[in-house]
């Protein structure tokens, strides 16, 4: 992409001061926007962050599927809420309801993020750094509870503790791009 002259239009050199065409000194905020725009759009890195956006409601729907599906399957709800049930426990009902209700808005704001990655929005790497960040916060506060209403069972179980490295790792390497790059800012305009 080649910069043009604002009074006549003709390409300029890369790097030019000055039109070859007709002497017009190139303005600095032409010059500016000539930068930003070899950074717009999908490309380099963000195509990355793409996969993973497209992927990731996928992968949650995947997850939240293998973990409460066989509770409901299994007798392990009826057990746990029963009041009659030997392993009846009262918080149960109400902390299973709460991490599907959770999970259920997760998977449809992942939908939605989808929609903002690919519509260049604005909003989508604000969006992105505090879905992490809250899915990280989710992760270690549900743990908590989750031990506190079943006093035997490990704070961070082995899943738990991949998915809380996972969000991690991710949080790491994506929010200071998200942050710092200059295809972040170039691209998500709308």
């Amino acid at each position: 992409m080649n910069l043009k002259c604002e009074k006549c239009g003709a390409e300029l050199e890369p790097n030019a001061k000055f039109c070859t065409n007709c002497g017009e000194k190139v303005s600095s905020k032409a010059i500016e926007q000539q930068a930003i725009k070899q950074y717009e759009g999908l490309g380099g890195w963000l195509i990355l962050v793409g996969i993973g956006v497209v992927l990731s409601p996928f992968r949650m729907l995947a997850d939240v599927s293998k973990t409460y599906l066989p509770i409901f399957k299994n007798g392990t709800w009826e057990a746990l809420t029963n009041p009659s049930s030997e392993f009846y426990n009262s918080y149960f009902s109400v902390v299973l309801t709460g991490e599907i209700i959770f999970n259920s808005i997760m998977i449809l704001l992942s939908f939605y993020m989808i929609y903002l990655f690919f519509q260049k929005k604005k909003l989508f790497p604000k969006f992105y750094i505090w879905t992490l960040v809250i899915s990280f916060i989710f992760i270690i506060l549900d743990a908590l509870i989750v031990s506190a209403v079943f006093p035997d069972t490990k704070v961070m179980d082995i899943d738990t503790a991949k998915e809380l490295f996972r969000i991690f790792i991710v949080s790491i390497i994506w929010i200071p791009y998200m942050i710092k790059s200059k295809r972040v800012k170039a691209t998500f305009v709308r």
